[in-house]
């Protein structure tokens, strides 16, 4: 038995939704709630296979309450808007479904909820369109992350700072005096300043901020 919660702020979508669901000898509407918080509360309590949820609500909406939801349930979101700044959010929130009104026929919810009970996800074309879409962005910003790190190694190197220059400058980056760095690294203050000249020669340049600046690649 696939144990429901509906989360919905209208009572007659409330109604016709268990009226279509309890007619499943499969499928048991075991709560009702009418926002989001109450939602929460409910799906804590139940620990209900699915949570059907829809996403503009009074008190908390949808998007506000998903990611604590998800953990307790999985979420299966039926809601009137296709629109694509709230669907990619609701995605990254954790629902496992995503439903338009006026898109979808009854048989094609009931099959939703199944799979989503079963650990599957059910999309939309649109929603579909937007999960791929945010999968290519967090591929492009993650080789764009690796080919920055890349770079700055790669700038770094050229420099030509011994192991012990690069300690010095990395707490100097961190916002460390030079007697917190003497005292983290068991240097004199001597010593540090001794680095520090060195470091500035062979960066090119004459301040602790300009040196900051060019080791970080700004």
């Amino acid at each position: 038995m696939i144990r429901v919660l509906v989360v919905d702020d209208n009572p007659s979508v409330r109604a016709t939704l268990r009226a279509l669901l309890e007619a499943e000898s499969d499928v048991s509407v075991v709560g009702e709630a009418g926002d989001g918080l109450t939602g929460l509360s409910t799906a804590r309590r139940l620990r209900p296979e699915v949570t059907v949820l829809d996403q503009r609500m009074p008190v908390a909406d949808g998007l506000s309450v998903i990611e604590e939801l998800q953990v307790c349930t999985r979420v299966l979101v039926l809601t009137s808007s296709p629109d694509r700044e709230l669907v990619a959010p609701m995605l990254r929130g954790g629902a496992s479904g995503y439903l338009v009104y006026g898109d979808f026929r009854p048989d094609e919810l009931l099959r939703a909820i199944r799979v989503v009970a079963a650990g599957g996800s059910w999309l939309y074309p649109g929603a579909a369109a937007v999960a791929l879409d945010e999968v290519r962005a967090s591929h492009v910003r993650a080789r764009t992350v690796e080919q920055r790190v890349a770079q700055r190694r790669a700038l770094r190197r050229g420099f030509g700072l011994t192991d012990r220059e690069q300690e010095v400058l990395e707490l100097v980056c961190a916002g460390a005096s030079n007697a917190d760095v003497a005292a983290r690294l068991g240097l004199s203050v001597r010593t540090v300043k001794n680095h520090l000249h060195h470091i500035f020669g062979k960066l090119d340049v004459s301040s602790r901020t300009e040196a900051v600046v060019r080791w970080q690649g700004r």
